[in-house]
């Protein structure tokens, strides 16, 4: 997304990873099929070797029996009120004080680690979480969640890990949450046969766990087979229809089969079925993107970081929505530039983002020095070819004799609205076509903004456990 003639260096592998025939490989979102679990509500601190699993079922947690205790119980009530209400700042305050005074405790202790991972904290999450696996090593919540981080780390062999041994414990052989999560790391991992034979091995002794077929839809998709994948797809709509998971699954099957505008339509369905649904905004801002719909990427990429904020993924395609505009507006090129820092905070040296940032700033005169760090930090890219460094030297010699000089940034041209006409925009037109052809109500997208240049990557659903398995706040991510 570039408003030089000349692509500018990291451009050619962003074009790569970006394109719509490389469909979701490079995004992993998993599955939000599972509740939006609260954070563990046990009215006391657990006594020493209890083990149960000390999660709400429901929207709101439940209140605990009252109490005449003014000690943890009082502080555990404060900090998981201070949590509903988004402070997280103070519920982790409060329930490190339940820890402090009842050590015990793995309701608050599994709490800290929910925060952690709200606030992007992944290190301390997973140290919340192996800290309770100390106390209680088969403590479910925290298995699936800390099997989550190592996935969103690419730790695929620590996950796999992590899920055998517990699977050896006795009496969880057939725990169907910890298969279903060993098969997406070991899909995740390339592992294709043991992944299809341990979603079989679900279906063997659970034949309507919608969960195990969307796993194995994806262990086919993975390897090409589209229709084998829509087929299994197919069962796992008819045991949860309302799943969004399912939608986005066969939304990127469509993709593959180049079925756009069902594509689409599956992708609306997912988030018009749950609006905390993160990987549909993912590729529904994906695919505006591929339309040249800048405002609405904008819009669905900011949805999807509201919803979780340490996805690098989310904030990454956010950053490409809001560059996309800077060709008519120069401060877009800034906000984009500060994004493209964010994920240059959870993903060091990512260098999609040293490039991104370098070309965003550059595109206001406020933004010029940095400009010129992460356009010298992308030129020593191993992956920046002699081209794109001679670019990068023409660029920064251009930005460094307008501020010798002290003259100001050329007026940005206004772009045509390639896709903007009389009628709306061309994501409105696929959105009214899927409709029809899907039998659903289509979104109104918001207006095209101006011409873009690559496609995007949609984002893959990746389911991850059953519907009755903690899984955290943030979407589970592998």
């Amino acid at each position: 997304m570039r408003t030089q003639s000349k692509a500018p260096a990291g451009k050619n592998a962003m074009t790569l990873a970006r394109s719509l025939t490389t469909a979701a490989l490079a995004f992993t979102t998993a599955c939000a099929t599972s509740s939006q679990i609260k954070p563990a509500t046990a009215d006391a601190p657990d006594a020493p070797g209890e083990r149960r699993i000390p999660v709400a079922t429901s929207e709101v947690p439940s209140a605990p029996p009252a109490s005449n205790d003014s000690g943890p119980h009082a502080l555990f009530i404060s900090a998981l009120a201070a949590f509903d209400a988004g402070n997280y700042d103070a519920a982790r305050k409060g329930f490190e004080q339940v820890v402090a005074a009842a050590p015990q405790s793995l309701n608050a202790q599994f709490n800290l680690g929910l925060i952690a991972e709200r606030q992007g904290r992944l290190a301390d999450a997973q140290a919340a979480y192996e800290k309770v696996l100390s106390q209680a090593p088969d403590h479910q919540p925290s298995l699936l969640n800390l099997g989550r981080l190592y996935r969103v780390q690419e730790k695929f062999a620590e996950a796999i890990r992590l899920y055998e041994g517990a699977l050896k414990a006795p009496g969880h052989a057939h725990d169907v949450a910890l298969l279903n999560n060993l098969t997406v790391a070991y899909r995740l991992a390339g592992q294709f046969e043991l992944a299809e034979a341990t979603a079989r091995r679900v279906l063997a002794r659970s034949k309507d766990n919608p969960e195990a077929y969307k796993n194995l839809a994806l262990v086919y998709y993975d390897q090409g087979q589209y229709r084998l994948a829509e087929l299994v797809s197919a069962n796992a709509r008819k045991l949860a229809e309302n799943d969004p998971g399912v939608y986005n699954n066969l939304g990127m099957i469509y993709l593959k089969l180049n079925e756009r505008p069902r594509a689409l339509a599956q992708f609306q369905k997912a988030v018009s079925l749950d609006d905390k649904f993160a990987p549909g905004y993912l590729n529904i801002g994906a695919m505006s993107l591929a339309y040249r719909d800048y405002a609405g990427a904008e819009k669905a990429f900011a949805r999807a970081v509201e919803l979780d904020p340490t996805s690098y993924e989310s904030h990454l395609y956010y950053a490409y929505a809001l560059d996309g505009q800077k060709g008519s507006d120069g401060k877009r090129g800034i906000a984009a530039g500060d994004v493209f820092e964010k994920v240059l905070a959870m993903r060091p040296e990512h260098p999609e983002a040293v490039c991104g940032a370098g070309w965003a700033y550059a595109a206001d005169r406020a933004g010029w020095q940095k400009a010129l760090g992460y356009l010298e930090r992308c030129k020593a890219l191993q992956a920046t070819s002699p081209q794109d460094r001679q670019t990068i030297d023409a660029k920064v010699q251009g930005i460094q004799a307008m501020l010798k000089s002290g003259q100001q940034q050329p007026a940005a041209e206004q772009k045509k609205e390639a896709v903007q006409g009389k009628d709306g925009s061309l994501l409105d037109k696929v959105s009214d076509e899927a409709a029809r052809e899907e039998g659903t109500p289509a979104e109104e997208p918001p207006p095209a903004d101006e011409t873009a240049s690559e496609e995007p990557v949609p984002s893959q659903e990746v389911p991850a456990a059953s519907p009755d398995s903690p899984a955290g706040a943030p979407v589970p991510t592998p």
